[in-house]
């Protein structure tokens, strides 16, 4: 009994730092393999989330090891063979108290935080760009507003994909990505043109439905250079796994290169199947 007892005491420290520990062998910007953790954050809304998803992964594990224990202590001390009379006690006011109380308090400790951040994720704050992304089937179009240029975001067939350096992932490359400057606040506007998509980008901790006939808004504020992907994450019909997000967030510098050259791009051109990459300023 003593040994089961090391032995539930040690999964109860070594599960967490186990579970908490992959966090860093997740990619920035897109999945790995072996993957166990969440995508490395490069937003404060996922700063907040995984600091949120550890603290609950402290209480999950710790209320299992509890429930555990004393199913351990029923089997060993209350099994026939060691309680050939039973005891006829049937209330314990003490005891149905205590498994009343204790778990309201462990509700309320797990709501004020997540209120919290819930008040965190809704509450757009004054934004230094606007990007409305459209879901159509199956790809996204990119507008924004302020310049006036839309484009249409397609995901990259395998023999394009190859013929850049270095290959971007499978499934996840585009022919034109969303480019955003770092360190500034994006407001994304999200729609849907057809049926009901969701755009979702795992390290800015975002994913909001993109509704026909109803604009929502979520924002981001990427704290990394770098290329992020997403994907829809509705269920929007037969092509729904070939309809990935891809986010370039670069310098200051190289938004402005980016965002002269896409004004001449895309302004006098309809948005759909355009095909082209505007990558004036970017490394890849």
């Amino acid at each position: 009994m003593l040994a089961l007892l090391r032995v539930i005491a040690a999964a109860a420290f070594v599960g967490p730092a186990l579970v908490i520990g992959g966090t860093a062998r997740a990619g920035l910007g897109q999945p790995s393999e072996w993957q166990t953790g969440l995508q490395q954050s490069a937003s404060p809304v996922m700063d907040n989330l995984v600091a949120f998803h550890n603290f609950l992964l402290v209480i999950i594990t710790l209320i299992t090891i509890f429930v555990l224990a004393l199913l351990v202590a029923v089997i060993v001390k209350f099994n026939a063979r060691a309680n050939a009379r039973p005891a006829r006690t049937t209330h314990n006011t003490l005891l149905e108290v205590l498994w009343t109380v204790v778990p309201v308090m462990i509700l309320v400790v797990i709501a004020i935080p997540s209120f919290r951040l819930l008040f965190f994720q809704q509450n757009v704050p004054p934004a230094d760009l606007t990007v409305k992304a459209t879901g159509k089937q199956w790809y996204w179009s990119y507008s924004y507003p302020d310049a006036k240029f839309e484009f249409d975001s397609i995901m990259l067939q395998d023999a394009d994909r190859r013929k850049i350096e270095p290959e971007p992932p499978r499934l996840l490359a585009v022919d034109n990505a969303m480019v955003v400057p770092v360190n500034k606040v994006v407001r994304v506007q999200t729609i849907g043109a057809d049926v009901i998509h969701s755009f979702a980008v795992p390290s800015f901790g975002i994913k909001i439905d993109a509704v026909p006939g109803r604009l929502n808004e979520t924002w981001f504020k990427a704290t990394r250079e770098g290329i992020y992907y997403g994907q829809c994450s509705e269920l929007c019909g037969k092509d729904h796994a070939f309809m990935p997000i891809e986010v370039r967030v670069v310098s200051d510098q190289a938004y402005t290169a980016w965002l002269e050259e896409a004004k001449k791009k895309y302004a006098a051109n309809p948005p759909r199947g355009s095909g082209a990459i505007a990558t004036a300023g970017l490394a890849p």
